[in-house]
């Protein structure tokens, strides 16, 4: 197990950020990055913020005038024992707005793009069709391992 560095900033008002949701992400991210990266400390930060912020992000930095659900900003900084991924930001309207149109529980959804971005970090890609289906098994996977050990831990 590796060391985290984990800063997770809330900055949306719309949806309460319960505790057990910022475990629960403490634990997927600390998961994922032993399974992804090979350093000794790995840095990561989370922002949760609404649907304005994010579209005002996308648009600033990707040139895209709308809101969408999840940004990545790789950092890519790594030294022989350290790395930070970069920034994740996630927009907690859309997580719930998506959890309800794929019918599935805030936290899968949460824990669906919690991953999706991680691998964003690390250079997964789906622009082409080949990328998309290696970075959509990669999620699976990770996701899966994830729910596994989660249960066994109950």
């Amino acid at each position: 197990m590796r060391h985290l560095d984990l800063l997770i900033d809330d900055r949306q008002k719309s949806l309460s950020l319960a505790e057990e949701d910022r475990d629960l992400i403490r634990r997927l991210i600390a998961f994922v990055a032993d399974k992804i990266c090979d350093e000794d400390t790995v840095e990561v930060s989370v922002s949760f913020v609404d649907g304005e912020e994010i579209r005002e992000l996308n648009r600033d930095y990707r040139g895209v005038d709308r809101v969408t659900d999840v940004l990545s900003f790789p950092m890519d900084m790594a030294f022989d024992d350290y790395r930070n991924l970069g920034d994740v930001i996630i927009n907690t309207e859309k997580v719930k707005e998506q959890a309800e149109e794929f019918g599935h529980s805030y936290r899968r959804e949460l824990t669906y793009l919690t991953v999706h971005s991680l691998l964003h970090l690390v250079g997964y890609d789906h622009m082409e069709e080949e990328e998309k289906r290696i970075m959509r098994e990669r999620e699976e996977e990770l996701l899966a391992a994830f729910e596994r050990e989660e249960d066994e831990a109950r």
